[in-house]
């Protein structure tokens, strides 16, 4: 048996998963809030209390919202440290291991059957060509995948935290909203649910919005998103087209750092939720609009991850490799 992990800064997902010939089969999977746990540790705990995992466990992989150096990674957006270490003395499995959740994302991409898969552009898709994925959710995470004998390899990456790029005069007057009152910009501050309660920010200035007053906290984002798909409040219609054209931008930018011909892969739990916005246009307009690589960007395929269990599935992959 295969234990997999996928550690989000809200939602922790563990599941029991066992090997088989395409991909592993997933026996029990649990999700838990994370913020409600004091380490990944209790964790782990309850998860042996729901499941009750066999005594021997082949192989752990879990895949952390944050950098992995030696095996060892310190989360973003949450104060917890977790090392393989300790999951090896947790459940004693010969083999265990650390991966950025992107990069536990991206070992899901060649598993993934088409009805999990939402074309976004249809392009003309690279048998060699190399791949990036991009995923906004409680933060923003991208990774890239090599193509290395016939088969794509995830590299993680912190592109989330480079600097956003503003391209037109709204944005960079958000930008200078923003740069006042973080100091640095970088693309996360905009493209994750937090960030679209900046944005809902610079489009209200102050002025109040009922369907964000009336959110429970932690809801607004949701909030937000639905009203303005909704058109209830014009303000939210703007927040979430800035939002959509940037993530448009964003993962254009990713597409051309990684050479992606093989394909850009949209996941995380946002897109899925603004599926009609996404499809709308503005997405792949910001997408391809990169002079002079507009032509190499209408050939990339852009598709978005239906399966909300991407990553736990990418690390049980992983898992059954080590």
């Amino acid at each position: 048996m295969l234990v997999a992990g996928d550690v989000g800064g809200t939602k922790t997902l563990l599941g029991l998963f066992q090997r088989a010939t395409r991909r592993p089969t997933a026996v029990n999977v649990r999700a838990y809030p994370t913020n409600e746990f004091p380490s990944f540790t209790a964790i782990l705990d309850a998860f042996a209390r729901d499941v009750a995992p066999p005594e021997t466990i082949e192989a752990v992989a879990v895949g952390v919202a944050g950098p992995v150096v030696h095996q060892r990674a310190k989360l973003t957006n949450i104060s917890w440290d977790i090392s393989a270490d300790e999951i090896t003395r947790w459940c004693g499995a010969r083999h265990a291991a650390l991966l950025n959740d992107l990069e536990a994302m991206a070992t899901s991409v060649e598993v993934l059957t088409a009805d999990e898969l939402l074309p976004l552009q249809q392009g003309t898709p690279h048998r060699e060509g190399n791949g990036v994925v991009i995923a906004a959710g409680t933060g923003l995470g991208e990774a890239y995948l090599h193509r290395v004998n016939g088969r794509l390899r995830p590299v993680p990456s912190e592109g989330g935290h480079a600097d956003f790029a503003a391209r037109t005069d709204r944005e960079i007057e958000l930008l200078r909203m923003l740069r006042d009152v973080y100091g640095r910009v970088d693309v996360e501050r905009i493209l994750c649910g937090p960030g679209l309660l900046n944005l809902h920010r610079f489009t209200h200035r102050g002025v109040p919005c009922a369907p964000v007053l009336k959110a429970s906290p932690g809801h607004e984002p949701a909030a937000i998103t639905q009203a303005a798909m909704r058109g209830e409040c014009p303000g939210c219609v703007e927040a979430l087209d800035l939002f959509v054209s940037a993530y448009g931008s964003e993962a254009g930018n990713l597409a051309m750092r990684g050479v992606a011909t093989g394909g850009v892969y949209v996941g995380g739990g946002i897109a899925p939720k603004i599926l009609p916005v996404l499809q709308r246009g503005d997405f792949m307009e910001a997408f391809r609009r990169k002079p002079p690589m507009e032509e190499l960007l209408t050939r990339v395929p852009v598709y978005v991850i239906l399966n909300p269990e991407a990553g736990v599935l990418g690390a049980a992959v992983f898992a059954s490799e080590m």
